[in-house]
């Protein structure tokens, strides 16, 4: 089992309301919400590094990898959607 700690956490009322239309599990809900943000959050500073390391993904690259996580082709990727 893993520990927990228990938090007061402050959210506007209508972010409320609609979690709570969400789910009866709010505090599953929210711990959810806060490991993908961490995540996002790692796997952008790991970017940053590489591209640090490496230089800046080109236009390519960002295409493939748009492919592999989207499943489109690289021609749909982020630089062709301008």
């Amino acid at each position: 089992m893993t520990d927990t700690t228990r938090i007061t956490v402050t959210l506007p009322t209508d972010q409320v309301t609609e979690l709570r239309k969400l789910t009866d599990n709010v505090s599953g809900y929210v711990a959810a919400a806060v490991a993908r943000q961490i995540r996002h959050q790692l796997l952008g500073a790991d970017l940053q590094r590489y591209q640090e390391e490496h230089g800046a993904f080109t236009e390519e690259e960002m295409n493939e990898a748009f492919a592999k996580i989207f499943g489109g082709t690289e021609t749909e990727g982020p630089a062709s959607a301008a």
